[in-house]
Order: C-alpha cells, then structure tokens, then sequence
C-alpha cells in the first residue's frame, strides 16, 4: 500500500532533477556566451582615413568582422608611428610601407607585411603642368617639397640619372605631409603623391598635373608594394588564428571595393564623413582596378619584389645591408593562400 510518505519521496527527486537540469542548462549557456565574446583588436592607419583604407571599412561595416568573432577598433596615428605600434603590441595590426618594413626590419624590430593594400606602386614625383617638367632630367633647378624619408634622395637621384639629371641641382625643403596641391602653389615646383589621391584630386580640380610615376621607370627604380598591412611576429606565432581571421574579413573587403567602387566609397563616406565625397568617389573607382591589377588575388606578395627593394635600398647605402625579403612577408594568412 503506498503511503503519503512514499508518493512524496519520487515527487521531492523530480524536482530536485529538473532544478539541477536548469542550473547546468544556465551555466552551459553562459560558457557559450562567454566562447562567443569577439575579440577586440585595433587597427591602427598611417593616415586621415582615404581610399587606400576602404576594405578595412566595407569589412566592417558588413559585420564581416564580427562574422569572424573579431571587435576591430581603426585609429588614425597620433605621436607613436604605426612600425612601434604594431610591434609592441599596442594596435594588432596596421598600414605601413613596404620601405617602412624593410628599414625596421633591418634594425630587428618585429613586424610583417601580410597584405598588399595595392598590387604595385601608384607613386610618383608630380608637377604641376606650367612648371614644364616632362621627365626627370627637369628635376634640375627646381624646388622639391620633402616629407622626410630617407629614400626620397636616393630614388631622385636613381631617376635623374637614368635621365642623365644631376640631383644635385634639386634643392630640398620639408614640408612634412602638407597638402600638395598647396605647396606646389607656393612653396615648391614638385612633389612626391600618390596619384590616385592628389592625382585624381587635381583632376577633379582642373588642374593640369605632369607626373613621373615610379612604375614607368623600373629599370632604375624597383616597383614595390605601396602601401601594406602589417602585423607582429608574437602575434602570428601565438596567435595565428586572429591574423587568420582578420585577413579573411579583410581581404573580402577590399574585393568587395574591388567589385562595387561606388557602394564601397559610400561605406568610406559615411565612416569619414568630413572626407571630399567628390574625391573619395572617384578616387575609390580609379584604385577599383590597381588593388588587386594583375595578381591571381588581392593582397598576395612575392619574394621577387621583397629581396629586389632591400638588395637595392643597401646598394644605395640606406641600409647597411640587405635583410631577408622572404621573413618580412608573408602568404599564409591570406583565404586560399596556398603558402
């Protein structure tokens, strides 16, 4: 006969079961929530924000980043410059130049470039029209406006005597990074830009430019990679998987600008309203074609162009010797990187 007793034991072990169920059901989920935090990373840019920073903003905005359970944090520069940050921990990653990398290389300090922002370079030493400069050998006697990198002589040099100039004959005043449509109105007769920011903002302008690019003189100066993203050695050691995934979002972003330059410059617009729309528009459709150009995918590097810059810059003097071209890069992190 079953008593009042033994029908309430089964009843207090019931629910006893279904509490210790709930409290593993709450604890289960908040680990799950917990594995779910993202991971907050900063990016820091060499400069105001601009089309050479465009995939880094679509891939956010797209919740791209997120997808690969990342926080991403883009800070422009201030006192510490992006080399230091980046290799002391301070921004995961960072845009540089493949010159800035080498240089830092070459006195230890820990960094690596793991993407080409733009397959080649899309520099050069730029006049305006008046000024009569049609080729480097016009360089003498004119005024040069420096930003104060220890290759501006050096490729000068290299340019005007492919050309049968003397640099001797430039004379050379700083002027920091001031706007160049500015400083040619005043200051100096040339300047070094990127064309397809002060090039196509001259453009935009009316303004006649004659422009020396780079590219067109390979056989003096190599081509190299202008500008790059880079990250730490620790970091890619300790932990891969944050480069992994960074990249991944990354490189979808600069594909999708690749792909949709409008809607990309849009994207960029409204992360940097104050930006020239104008600008940012045709600027975004003209860099559409020279991110990935003529590579089998966006941001692939290669050992060629590395050890061929490095060999040249200790040729010249600036470094006291060549570094390893092929341990200041990397394939790896790139999707479908075969490396």
């Amino acid at each position: 006969m079953l008593t009042k007793e033994k029908l309430f034991l089964p009843t207090i072990f019931l629910a006893l079961i279904i509490i210790l169920s709930a409290c593993q059901s709450a604890t289960s989920g908040e680990a799950q929530t917990a594995a779910q935090e993202p991971t907050a990373i900063t990016v820091m840019l060499d400069w105001v924000p601009n089309t050479n920073h465009t995939g880094l903003f679509v891939a956010q905005e797209k919740g791209w980043y997120e997808e690969n359970g990342l926080a991403v944090n883009i800070i422009q520069p201030g006192e510490t410059g992006v080399e230091q940050a980046v290799a002391s921990g301070s921004a995961e990653f960072g845009i540089s130049y493949q010159e800035g990398v080498t240089m830092a290389r070459a006195e230890e300090v820990p960094i690596v470039s793991i993407a080409a922002v733009i397959q080649h370079n899309t520099s050069g030493f730029a006049s305006r029209a008046e000024e009569g400069i049609e080729g480097p050998q016009d360089f003498e006697g004119k005024t040069y406006g420096s930003f104060g990198s220890p290759v501006e002589k050096p490729i000068l040099d290299l340019l005007m005597s492919c050309a049968g100039g003397d640099v001797e004959q430039v004379k050379f005043i700083d002027t920091g990074y001031a706007d160049f449509l500015s400083i040619t109105e005043r200051d100096v007769d040339f300047a070094w830009i990127f064309y397809g920011w002060d090039g196509i903002n001259a453009d935009l302008k009316g303004i006649d430019l004659n422009v020396v690019m780079l590219n067109d003189w390979q056989e003096c100066v190599p081509d190299y990679y202008t500008p790059v993203i880079i990250t730490n050695e620790t970091l890619i050691s300790e932990q891969p998987e944050i480069v992994e995934d960074f990249l991944a979002a990354t490189a979808r972003g600069y594909t999708f600008a690749i792909e949709h330059p409008d809607e990309a410059a849009e994207i960029l617009l409204a992360a940097a309203p104050e930006s020239d729309a104008e600008l940012i528009k045709a600027s975004q459709q003209w860099l559409s074609d020279q991110y990935q150009a003529d590579a089998p995918q966006w941001g692939v590097q290669s050992d060629e162009v590395w050890q061929r810059y490095s060999d040249w810059l200790a040729d010249q003097g600036i470094l006291s010797e060549s570094i390893d071209g092929t341990a200041a890069f990397s394939n790896a992190f790139l999707p479908t990187s075969e490396n």
